[in-house]
């Protein structure tokens, strides 16, 4: 899992609002850094460390609230949650898939069968949320988000 990274020069006695602007500048840029790969099937690890990402934006975004114009911020937590959402889908199945390929290695052959199924369906799943994701990482709307969110550090900064 990525880990949070620090945010440089935050100093607890600047200003509330340079304080957000610092911190929603890093959380959003970990979104960006983690979009890369995120469809891919094969390596689940993007989708969980972009979903932990809009998690940790999202909280920010609520922790100085009151450091941003009401209705960009609104409209930019909004957008957060959706790719939140989005990726939590695509992330539910994967964890279930990977839960149950570890109990199927160690169950009687013909109770394999029916977690293989089971699995089968989970992986249909998985493509209908990868494919329901694909826009929400799509490049145009990453950097539309990327740009709302600039709009609102920038905001915090004046």
């Amino acid at each position: 899992m990525a880990r949070a990274r620090e945010v440089p020069g935050f100093d607890c006695d600047e200003p509330f609002a340079h304080a957000a602007a610092r911190v929603v500048s890093v959380r959003a840029a970990e979104i960006f850094d983690y979009s890369d790969g995120v469809l891919d099937l094969e390596d689940v690890e993007p989708v969980h460390d972009m979903r932990i990402a809009t998690r940790r934006l999202r909280a920010a975004l609520e922790v100085f609230e009151p450091c941003f114009p009401r209705k960009r911020h609104r409209k930019a937590l909004k957008r957060v949650k959706a790719l939140a959402d989005a990726l939590g889908e695509r992330r539910d199945r994967d964890v279930a898939i990977a839960f149950l390929e570890e109990v199927a290695e160690g169950v009687a052959s013909n109770d394999r069968a029916a977690l293989t199924k089971t699995i089968e369906r989970l992986r249909e799943e998985q493509r209908a949320a990868n494919e329901a994701l694909a826009p929400a990482v799509a490049p145009k709307r990453l950097k539309k988000l990327r740009r709302r969110l600039d709009k609102l550090v920038k905001a915090a900064e004046a």
